[in-house]
């Protein structure tokens, strides 16, 4: 086990240092517009005089691979600089927002695993039926429809709409300690991955249901419930699992438009406006950080592998 988590780990290593790479390219004035000396010297009008000092302060005048050593060399003491705009540590910064995008996402895959998975058993239990053609086109509307305007039609609905007819109406923007704040962008941001779950774990369980020894299960005489619950999803779970293991990671880095339909105080909305700003450290502090957690969940699925299925061994399958 051991073993096969370090070649995993060793494996991230190019990964991440391509990613650092790329982001740290993409910051370069001549890839994208806008002036990181204006950014950082708070003024319109910059002097060449302050010009040149701040070239120098920051190190603008070094090749862009001394930049980039100088960079990784402070990233990995867990310096992700200074924001242009604010004029504090990145760090600061997303680790103040960091807990609002994790108690979103957690909600959400939370709604993507109970909704999803429920979905998916009815669908498949009860193939052909009202309930399966009900589940299969819900989840191909909601595939097909962009997120933000998905939240917008819930803010509409479920905000302004109901608070008019006087019933029970949920907050359309903003963030509080209550928990009526997180229902839209939760759902909002579960929406397209719920519909996913659902078809997968509608898939995988039909398939494991015509397998030997669920037949020899159901001619046993066990109940139905029985056979799929105790039998058949224990199985059919592996695909689901890595699903939302993977989503989980997703969301974290995929909360930008949601965080921003609903002005959610998290990472996703404070990139967003990095990227309007141009504070390039924030963007690429938030992008490591994402990356980071998003490889950390990848390994830990594939681990958990083999605690649902005891044929696999960390990274083969025992036949």
């Amino acid at each position: 086990m051991l073993k096969y988590i370090g070649r995993r780990i060793l494996q991230m290593i190019p990964v991440f240092i391509g990613v650092t790479i790329l982001l740290f390219l993409l910051r370069s004035p001549a890839l994208v517009p806008g002036d990181p000396v204006r950014m950082l010297a708070g003024e319109r009008n910059v002097t060449p005089a302050v010009r040149a000092q701040v070239i120098k302060d920051y190190g603008l005048d070094k090749p862009i691979y001394v930049q980039y050593e100088r960079y990784m060399a402070k990233l990995v003491r867990g310096d992700l600089g200074q924001s242009y705009q604010q004029q504090r540590p990145v760090k600061t910064i997303l680790v103040q927002k960091f807990p609002n995008t994790l108690k979103l996402a957690l909600v959400a895959i939370l709604i993507e695993a109970v909704l999803g998975i429920a979905a998916g058993v009815l669908s498949a239990v009860k193939r052909f039926s009202f309930w399966d053609v009900l589940v299969t086109l819900s989840t191909s509307v909601l595939v097909s429809v962009p997120v933000f305007w998905l939240g917008m039609g819930f803010q509409l609905l479920f905000g302004i709409k109901f608070k008019q007819w006087g019933l029970p109406y949920l907050p359309v923007t903003g963030i509080s300690p209550f928990w009526n704040h997180v229902i839209l962008p939760a759902f909002t941001l579960a929406s397209v991955s719920t519909a996913y779950a659902a078809r997968i774990t509608r898939s995988q369980l039909l398939e494991v249901m015509g397998q030997d020894y669920i037949r020899t299960a159901t001619a046993k005489g066990l109940a139905g419930g029985q056979v799929i619950w105790r039998h058949a999803m224990k199985n059919a779970m592996i695909p689901v699992v890595t699903f939302l293991g993977l989503d989980l990671g997703a969301m974290v880095g995929g909360t930008i438009l949601t965080e921003t339909v609903f002005n959610w105080d998290g990472v996703g909305l404070t990139i967003f406006k990095a990227i309007s700003l141009r504070d390039w450290p924030i963007v690429t502090g938030g992008v490591i950080i994402i990356v980071l957690m998003v490889m950390v969940i990848n390994l830990v699925v594939d681990i958990s592998y083999a605690f649902l299925d005891p044929r696999i061994r960390y990274g083969h399958v025992e036949r």
